[in-house]
């Protein structure tokens, strides 16, 4: 049973391995979006890229208000120095953002004259969120893509902000860096999938015949001690 426990968990792990990466929400492996930095520089400001394409995260160790602008320049995420992180309810980017292609409904309520509302998210400093400006918002290849295996530049892209109420800006570049090599083909994971079955199957036959060979006497001849019970026999 041992056995078949490991044969089952191998397949499992394998057949991960081969699953091709997701889109939506967890970015585009054909992309990859690269920083250029905080312009002007922000001592205690760090940034990075999550999922290739689709997200920023931002960390707040200044001493200073930190607020990201939506896509209509209203306030949309900030940081504060005390590592208070908060969205801003009435910002349409709030709503934009959780869609890739940007499908979401935005309510009436939003808009980019509307007061505030601010709702606290965490208080680590650490702000993640999905940002359209960073990533080609088509569903299809970009026409800047001459040849699919080919490293590509789309575009630059800059995104707003505020440090205590100065102008700054998050620069990057976004690539095409070409479609990943998409895993195991179908046909090998099949025939891995009936590899794996077949040799489940074979496990659970020895073992019945041994079994049933315990039952008989078997052909032990004599030699050599019986194991103990309770042991893996093979």
């Amino acid at each position: 049973m041992l056995r078949l426990r490991r044969t089952a968990a191998v397949t499992a792990l394998l057949l991960a391995a081969c699953a091709p990466a997701a889109g939506a929400h967890q970015g585009n492996p054909n992309f990859r979006s690269v920083l250029r930095g905080l312009t002007p520089a922000q001592a205690g400001v760090q940034l990075s890229i999550v999922n290739y394409d689709d997200s920023f995260e931002l960390i707040n160790h200044s001493a200073r208000t930190i607020v990201v602008d939506g896509y209509q320049g209203e306030p949309y995420a900030r940081v504060l120095p005390d590592g208070t992180v908060q969205l801003n309810r009435n910002s349409p980017a709030y709503y934009l953002n959780d869609d890739r292609f940007g499908g979401a409904t935005v309510p009436a309520s939003a808009s980019a004259r509307a007061t505030p509302q601010w709702q606290t998210q965490d208080r680590t400093g650490r702000l993640i969120w999905h940002d359209h400006r960073m990533h080609w918002m088509g569903r299809n290849v970009p026409p800047a893509v001459k040849d699919k295996g080919v490293k590509t530049k789309i575009f630059d892209y800059s995104v707003p902000l505020r440090v205590d109420g100065r102008q700054a800006a998050i620069k990057g570049t976004l690539f095409w860096v070409g479609e990943p090599g998409g895993g195991m083909p179908v046909a090998a994971i099949a025939a891995l999938l009936v590899l794996a079955v077949g040799s489940a199957g074979l496990v659970v036959v020895v073992r019945r015949r041994r079994a049933a060979d315990g039952r008989t006497g078997g052909d032990r001849g004599g030699d050599g001690p019986e194991p103990p019970e309770g042991a893996e026999a093979w």
